[in-house]
């Protein structure tokens, strides 16, 4: 369990699973919040590369505690590393449960992003 000083300022995403999103066990589908994750980490990436970025790879990724259905999914983010294209960003997920008594971080990762120009093509990020 998690306290909710410990998150670094306001979430990039905030969501609730649907029923869909569960599985037979009464848990989240791990592809689910994995593309939570990327689109959070792309808000943030898109912003610093002031422009269009690409998922590249997932450093690593730890499934810490299970996410159930109605939990509310927060997803904080901050940039881990900046190269000359690329940027790692380390994403957070806490779920907010019973009522909004609990706070758990259920999962964390490092998503790797590039910069693309109107080609597609990787391009250089912005001074910072």
């Amino acid at each position: 369990m998690t306290d909710k000083a410990d998150c670094p300022r306001d979430p990039i995403l905030r969501v609730v699973p649907r029923p869909a999103d569960i599985n037979a066990n009464g848990h989240i589908f791990g592809g689910w919040v994995l593309s939570q994750m990327d689109i959070a980490g792309g808000i943030v990436a898109g912003r610093e590369a002031q422009g269009a970025v690409a998922t590249v790879a997932i450093e690593t990724m730890e499934f810490i505690a299970p996410i159930l259905l109605r939990d509310i999914i927060s997803i904080y983010a901050h940039i881990e590393r900046r190269g000359r294209t690329s940027l790692a960003i380390r994403l957070e997920v806490i779920a907010t449960r019973g009522r909004g008594e609990d706070d758990v971080k259920v999962t964390e990762g490092v998503f790797t992003f590039v910069a693309l120009d109107e080609n597609h093509r990787p391009r250089t990020l912005p001074p910072v």
